[in-house]
């Protein structure tokens, strides 16, 4: 099942201008250069609405759900994730939130993410490739809780780490839930400790919660030193985006 059904369509008017006839090689060059810039603004563009709170940065919410036990690739996990809708300010939030299941109720091997715009919730992606996240592990109840606290602070630029923030992910599983925020720079090591304590003050979390970060390479490494029946398969599976 989806959690959320909205349609978010590229603004196209339709209106094009009379033609003139074919353009030169010069001109066509131009012309394509300038198309393309025009489509990729336009599908990036949210913008707040006339009175809004806007952000800092625009989002776009994630959904994410896969059989458990089948082998995940990039491939198969691409095709999988589904875009909710992106935002660019407070009330543009709380329009796609008020209407979107909490993870308490999620069922089986389901995730959101919320990544700033233009970001996928990829390991592979230009600003995800060389950072990492903190892993976090709740029991079953506190998922619902944490993650709003989390996405939240993410919004109201609470982690004070600049443009280092990527997103956030709640993976829904069976035995436990796991909340995890991603950064730009795993190498920076001053900066993951910010994120870690400003995430352990959002979330009122008990001094000895147990915090992993881990760098998206070595999840790249794990998935392809790991067969898809080796004894770490549910291992991974867990840490999987």
């Amino acid at each position: 099942f989806f959690p959320l059904v909205l349609s978010l369509k590229d603004d196209d008017s339709g209106d094009h201008d009379q033609d003139q006839g074919p353009p030169k090689d010069g001109e066509k060059e131009i012309l394509e250069d300038e198309e393309k810039e025009q489509n990729s603004s336009r599908k990036k563009m949210v913008v707040p609405g006339a009175g809004e709170h806007p952000l800092q940065y625009n989002y776009t919410f994630w959904y994410s759900r896969r059989t458990p036990g089948r082998p995940a690739s990039t491939q198969s996990y691409e095709q999988n994730i589904k875009q909710i809708g992106s935002f660019a300010s407070v009330e543009q939030f709380w329009r796609f939130y008020s209407h979107m299941i909490r993870p308490g109720d999620l069922t089986g091997h389901s995730d959101f993410h919320l990544f700033k715009e233009g970001i996928k919730p990829m390991w592979e992606d230009d600003a995800n490739k060389m950072g990492g996240k903190w892993i976090i592990r709740l029991r079953k109840g506190l998922a619902s809780r944490c993650w709003e606290n989390l996405i939240l602070a993410m919004l109201g630029e609470q982690f004070m780490v600049g443009e280092e923030i990527c997103g956030a992910v709640v993976s829904v599983r069976f035995q436990e839930d796991i909340i995890s925020i991603w950064n730009k720079t795993a190498s920076d090591q001053a900066t993951t400790a910010r994120i870690r304590d400003t995430l352990r003050r959002v979330l009122n979390l008990p001094p000895n919660t147990i915090m992993e970060y881990k760098t998206h390479t070595d999840s790249i490494k794990l998935i392809f030193i790991c067969p898809i029946n080796c004894k770490l398969q549910k291992k991974w599976e867990i840490y999987s985006y």
